[in-house]
């Protein structure tokens, strides 16, 4: 799951940079410290961070194709309507792109700042390595005068280490900020909001409240896809940490939290258990029934939207919705008046 940045080749194309905020050891510390508090407390709670080794990535890349699966569709679909005004707006001559993954939806973007002749350098963000470095050089090949200074870190720690300098639409796609809980997610928006200069501006993607039966469909998808996904945390800790969860003593639950705002993944244990993390030294007893979190999705209103943004030193310039009004995309700047 962890391979060593400074293993990978870091300097395969003129024009790719690298920053590696993140090295191994920090990564296997970080994983250490979530899951010896994670599975030492009640409720018992694992970060969404570690879905994603290799398969994991797989099953979310199937999971954004279900029919149940509405978000990247819906963020794609205004992507293709607005990205050109999006450009016209930032005038941005930077885009930087947290959690940037493959960067397939982001395209849209550098293609519509690159045909208005004001893009010059892409910051792909992201704190797995080896698909920054395949993104970046994708990207670098696409866009034959692009700059692009890939960053391998954390968006919940390393936000007040991004490049500076030009003009900087800084994007936050997916609805990924709707995973972090209200501090967490205060703290985000605080150091968004300190990055921003007179001339930067932030791009963020949420999903938007809707009818309860459709939230929980898009996480309980007939196939089982979204299950299996939920499931791979724990062989993600059988790999990374010589713990022994047995996958089969779990299932999966997605429901809608309406006093908390927001989806809940779980896993059941189907059975009492005894779970060894030997790396850990830890032995974790599960009760028949008992249920541990992996993950929220919170869901949000245009106005909450705006408190947050506000909250957090900005305000909202623009937003744009799809044309089922499922999910949005608000442009956000500095809370001083917008340079340009």
């Amino acid at each position: 799951m962890h391979v060593d940045p400074q293993a990978l080749d870091w300097r395969p194309h003129p024009r790719v940079s690298w920053d590696v905020l993140l090295g191994p050891r920090d990564l296997r510390r970080a994983l250490e410290l979530d899951v010896r508090h994670g599975l030492g407390r009640r409720p018992r709670e694992l970060p969404p961070k570690y879905f994603y080794d290799a398969h994991g990535s797989r099953l979310f890349e199937q999971i954004t194709r279900l029919p149940e699966y509405y978000p990247t569709r819906r963020e794609r679909e205004i992507l293709e309507a607005r990205a050109v005004e999006i450009a016209r707006r930032s005038d941005a001559d930077t885009l930087v792109e947290l959690g940037s993954g493959t960067s397939d939806k982001t395209r849209l973007l550098l293609r519509a700042l690159s045909a208005a002749g004001t893009l010059r350098r892409f910051v792909p963000f992201d704190v797995d390595a080896v698909t920054l470095r395949g993104s970046a050089l994708r990207i670098a090949s696409e866009f034959h005068s692009l700059s692009v200074h890939a960053v391998v870190g954390d968006f919940e720690r390393h936000v007040p280490l991004l490049p500076r300098g030009g003009r900087r639409l800084i994007a936050f796609l997916g609805g990924t900020i709707g995973n972090l809980s209200p501090r967490p997610r205060a703290r985000f928006l605080e150091d968004i909001a300190g990055q921003l200069g007179p001339a930067d501006a932030f791009l963020l993607g949420t999903d938007l409240v809707k009818d309860i039966p459709r939230l929980e469909a898009a996480y309980n998808d007939a196939q089982g896809v979204t299950a299996e996904f939920n499931k791979n945390v724990l062989s993600v800790l059988n790999t990374e940490l010589n713990a022994d969860f047995d996958l089969d003593q779990f299932e999966h639950v997605a429901r809608y939290d309406p006093r908390q705002g927001w989806i809940e993944m779980l896993l059941r244990s189907t059975v009492r258990q005894t779970i060894v993390v030997r790396d850990l030294d830890l032995r974790v007893e599960f009760g028949e029934g008992e249920l541990m979190r992996t993950e929220i999705s919170a869901k949000f209103t245009p106005s909450q939207i705006d408190r947050e943004l506000e909250a957090a030193g900005m305000r909202t310039e623009a937003r744009w919705t799809d044309r089922a009004g499922d999910f949005a995309l608000t442009l956000a700047v500095c809370g001083t008046e917008h340079g340009g």
